[in-house]
């Protein structure tokens, strides 16, 4: 009987052993799957921060872009209010697209504007030189006027 419990107990040592075995390799799969898991969410993330920063440079350049064509400058805009207020718009874009959605429509807006500027420029200009052309009409009648008297003036005397 102690032979048959000698070779139970062997068998059941190296039932232990082979499971011992088997648990350590599924251990080591699962570590080795854990580091290559832990690999990709660390590459992932650092791609998330990359991509964040440069959102945020990005961001940032479109808001100087944005400052510069609205003409932030508080010496241009005297209204200390509407620079808060320009401001305060420009803070609640959350997204680089709504600024550049914001950005097209304030040059739309600007070239809109220059347009309407040179029109007025050119407006001006054609009657400054509807006026000058009058006035040198009303200048040169008064002076053949002036001479016409001076002439009769002269023929009456």
């Amino acid at each position: 009987m102690s032979q048959d419990l000698t070779t139970q107990w062997l068998t059941e040592i190296q039932s232990l052993r082979e499971q011992v075995a088997a648990i350590e390799r599924d251990r080591d799969a699962a570590w080795e799957s854990a580091q290559k898991w832990r690999k990709l969410y660390n590459t992932e993330a650092e791609q998330r921060r990359t991509d964040t920063q440069l959102s945020q440079q990005a961001i940032a350049s479109l808001k100087a872009e944005l400052h510069k064509v609205q003409g932030l400058d508080t010496g241009a805009l005297p209204d200390a209010t509407a620079v808060t207020a320009i401001q305060q718009e420009i803070a609640q874009l959350e997204s680089v697209e709504e600024l550049k959605t914001k950005l097209v429509k304030v040059i739309q807006e600007r070239d809109r504007l220059l347009q309407a500027l040179k029109t007025e420029q050119d407006n001006h200009a054609q009657t400054r030189n509807n006026l000058t052309t009058a006035l040198g009409d009303a200048i040169d009648g008064w002076t053949r006027e002036r001479i016409s008297l001076e002439q009769e003036t002269q023929h009456t005397h």
